[in-house]
């Protein structure tokens, strides 16, 4: 539950549809119960996937409520927590965010606030963006150019992914403000160099208008989509969260976001609609005891299952032989490497290093890339370029999987061994013209401390050829 001037949002369970819901009350005295709720309905009719749902919207003389989807993931401002995002990320994550409020104001719906909790990157490895309409209206935020004003709020988000800060006076999300030189703000390319030079013109033209020089304002999201259409866009990844439930973070004062905390957060059981009557509370109570001790039983009994099935069964009368079950696949586990590197043995020994972790860490917002090359070939320069992984000890290899680029035409090969060595690798398995998801799996056993995803020709990318990689599960049966 979350409470900001009259306004409370809470997580609730929608039992008709088994699902987590927030739900937006208010307080009698609230002065805008009424253009919420209108707001709530309009946006309710939006279709497009990026923009949270609105399921029901209600005003009467004794409450008010809006029901909307609640959202499961990272903020923007949770991806800029380590620093500013890799441009192209960036860029992609936006131009999401941009063609989905183009299509709100087809429907003469804005957002008015966008803030890099408005942003997110969902557990479903989809972009959400909060709040359109509804959280205007909360706040009592109107605008002559509506259209401008969300155009240069989608330049902002832009210039905080870059950069890691905020294009304001003041601190956003946990960002700094971004320098300023000369009385105006920096541009992107000012405060982080290397970046792309369209990605910092964009930028500008959308809101920074002292460093235009010329270029013409971007003045509706429209004209950003347009602009950003060319950027690859955020590769989906599946992220395992084994940690305990995630506790509620507001993102949005209308909608409900979970991001990954150690402290589960209340719940409040409703039915499809709020009842009015003396007994809701009452039933809502009971129902919430009725769940938890459902909960327990199933943990209960899904605990003596699974030891049931961990436990070799005995042997039969005769001298027969145990029974093993499926116990040998129950064990094959993924294992995290101790290290990562830009392997580069044919050049000049490493390749973008810094960027290696990004591989390995399960965040669907980092990747590690190779340099860029000139043709899929890697310029004729090298016959191969990879990322080695350093198990911290020798394992056995059930399989790789590894989460490329959407660019079909990588040629991938795994090579497992016990030295960094190149020669002493031993490739164990081979994928041609990959792209997305690839399983690498070993036709003989392997086994060894390193573990190599080598890249032998690039796929086209962005003008130039790159093998990327947004993230690797290494799975084995147990240490060698």
């Amino acid at each position: 539950m979350s409470e900001s001037d009259g306004a409370t949002l809470w997580k609730a369970i929608d039992e008709i549809l088994a699902r987590p819901v927030a739900v937006l009350t208010f307080a009698p005295d609230f002065p805008r119960v009424h253009e919420v709720v209108t707001a709530a309905r309009a946006a309710s009719r939006l279709t497009d996937p990026r923009l949270t749902q609105v399921f029901d919207a209600a005003q009467d003389d004794d409450h008010a409520y809006v029901v909307s989807e609640w959202v499961t993931g990272e903020s923007l401002s949770d991806l800029l927590a380590a620093g500013p995002l890799d441009p192209e990320r960036a860029a992609g994550l936006v131009a999401e965010a941009a063609e989905a409020l183009a299509h709100a104001h087809e429907a003469d719906l804005y957002h008015l606030c966008l803030r890099p909790a408005h942003l997110v990157w969902t557990t479903g490895n989809t972009v959400k963006v909060l709040g359109v309409a509804v959280d205007a209206a909360l706040a009592g935020l109107t605008a002559d150019h509506p259209a401008h004003e969300d155009a240069e709020g989608l330049g902002r988000l832009l210039y905080a992914g870059l950069t890691g800060h905020w294009p304001g006076d003041e601190d956003e999300g946990g960002l700094p403000a971004a320098p300023m030189i000369d009385g105006h703000f920096a541009t992107p390319r000012q405060v982080t160099a290397g970046l792309p030079g369209y990605l910092d013109t964009i930028t500008v033209r959308a809101v920074l208008p002292e460093s235009r020089k010329g270029h013409p304002a971007l003045t509706t999201p429209a004209e950003v989509a347009e602009e950003l259409s060319g950027v690859p866009r955020p590769m989906p990844i599946s992220i395992s969260y084994a940690s305990p439930a995630p506790s509620v973070t507001t993102t949005s004062r209308s909608e409900g976001l979970d991001t990954r905390h150690d402290t589960p957060p209340p719940q409040t059981v409703i039915s499809n609609r709020p009842q009015n009557n003396g007994g809701g509370l009452l039933n809502r109570l009971l129902m919430t005891v009725v769940v938890l001790l459902v909960i327990a039983a199933v943990g209960v009994g899904a605990w003596t299952v699974g030891r049931s099935l961990g436990s070799p069964s005995a042997p039969e009368a005769g001298g027969g032989e145990p029974s093993t079950s499926k116990t040998a696949a129950a064990e094959i586990q993924p294992i995290k490497p101790a290290k990562a590197d830009g392997f580069d043995p044919l050049g000049d020994g490493s390749e973008k290093p810094d960027r290696a972790s990004a591989a390995i860490d399960g965040k669907p917002s980092t990747f590690w890339k190779t340099e860029n090359y000139n043709d899929a070939d890697l310029g004729g320069l090298k016959d191969g370029v990879g990322l080695l992984l350093d198990m911290g000890k020798p394992v056995q290899v059930s399989d790789v999987v590894a989460t490329l680029s959407g660019a079909s035409g990588a040629d991938v090969e795994l090579k497992v061994g016990d030295s960094r060595e190149l020669g002493s690798l031993k490739t164990v398995a081979r994928h041609k013209d990959g792209s997305g998801k690839i399983t690498l799996t070993p036709e003989q056993p392997a086994s060894g401390q390193y573990v190599l995803i080598w890249f032998t020709r690039l796929p086209a990318d962005d003008g130039g050829f790159h093998g990327t990689i947004y993230d690797v599960v290494v799975h084995s049966p147990g240490s060698a």
